[in-house]
């Protein structure tokens, strides 16, 4: 036994292990509506075996969308689809959090019903690709030019995020996680590239995390702050956006999470081959400022995830891609058995195959 094994307590619940199942998208919404299906509910109920299940991005609202086929949870129809696959979880034992999702200025018109996407500034994501679905003819277009938000605009969209808080505790979930990385809206304000704003959302940054922060608060408000996490990303550059000081930066995001009282926040390490390595020394910076549970993600290994927990910059340890061809993931993990290979060729789009056929053990 490991602390891998060993259960913790977040959102009033006793998780079963330390092993998060992340949110990876897989785009196998019903169309049309962007709608949540029985398909789904197997995929997720495959996998309850992990402490938390973190769905997929869900986006808030259609403008809040970027790429076809991916799941909402803003109308009537999608709450009822999100339902199925919650209810398959708890069913199978499991826990799960529905990430929110509105990825700004990473989209396009074709994904938006035609409205200019919004960001918090004026600029693009450069050579950055979203997939489209246009009648038929699916493929990859270009990102557009975003419109900076207005105050309004951004009054909004907080109370859109609070709105799909209470529709994902309506439609069974646990909790919900903002994605505030990987370049989408939270993200874009976040970051010093992407938001040259000059009012009190911008510039300093104790103004750049106004937004998330007002998000924070507007969610907690509406299902109670321990039932929410945060997801972020200090290193990556996905999408475009970039910090000139991520450690100034996080470690007030950080901070000003702790004061909130958030159930946890979730870092997504940069993964790709030369990605940038967040040092230890900066992870402990981040434990010494948030006193809630730490969940690190990022090319884990059961070694180098028991390191994590047993030097305590770490709570819990998401486990993307071998998720994906594992569907009993932690009994692998805990009987040292070989693992799946997943098939590139069908993470996003299609139906069974590459999604839920994947032998267990």
């Amino acid at each position: 036994m490991t602390l891998l094994f060993e259960p913790i307590e977040l959102a009033g619940k006793t998780l079963k292990n330390r092993i998060v199942m992340p949110p990876m998208t897989r785009s196998r919404s019903t169309q049309p509506g962007d709608i949540a299906n029985d398909l789904m509910a197997t995929y997720y109920a495959q996998r309850a075996s992990a402490g938390l299940i973190v769905s997929e991005g869900t986006q808030i609202s259609e403008l809040g969308k970027g790429y076809a086929w991916t799941p909402g949870i803003y109308s009537n129809e999608q709450v009822a689809g999100w339902s199925k696959v919650t209810n398959a979880v708890h069913s199978a034992g499991g826990v799960m959090f529905a990430q929110l999702w509105h990825v700004g200025r990473v989209t396009h018109s074709d994904n938006t019903g035609g409205v200019q996407p919004i960001s918090a500034s004026a600029i693009a994501a450069k050579d950055v690709k979203v997939f489209v679905d246009t009648n038929g003819a699916p493929g990859f277009v270009d990102t557009q030019l975003p419109r900076e938000m207005s105050k309004q605009d951004i009054t909004h969209v907080i109370g859109e995020f609070r709105q799909a808080a209470k529709n994902a505790v309506n439609a069974g979930f646990d909790g919900i996680e903002l994605h505030a990385a990987n370049g989408y809206l939270i993200n874009q304000f976040l970051d010093s590239e992407s938001n040259a704003r000059t009012d009190e959302y911008g510039g300093s940054v104790q103004n750049r995390i106004r937004f998330l922060i007002e998000v924070v608060n507007a969610v907690s408000d509406e299902i109670g702050s321990s039932k929410v996490g945060v997801r972020l990303a200090p290193l990556t550059t996905l999408n475009g956006t970039v910090d000139e000081n991520p450690e100034e930066t996080y470690l007030a995001v950080s901070e000003a999470l702790n004061k909130a009282g958030v159930g946890y926040m979730h870092i997504a390490e940069a993964d790709w081959d030369d990605a940038p390595l967040m040092s230890v020394e900066f992870k402990k910076s981040i434990r010494k400022a948030y006193s809630g549970v730490l969940i690190y993600a990022g090319k884990y290994t059961k070694e180098r995830a028991d390191k994590a927990l047993s030097e305590g910059w770490a709570d819990m340890i998401g486990f993307g891609r071998p998720f994906v061809s594992n569907p009993d993931l932690p009994a692998r993990l805990k009987q040292g058995k070989p693992l799946n290979s997943h098939n590139p060729d069908t993470l996003f789009g299609g139906a069974e195959q590459g999604y839920t056929d994947y032998p267990t053990v």
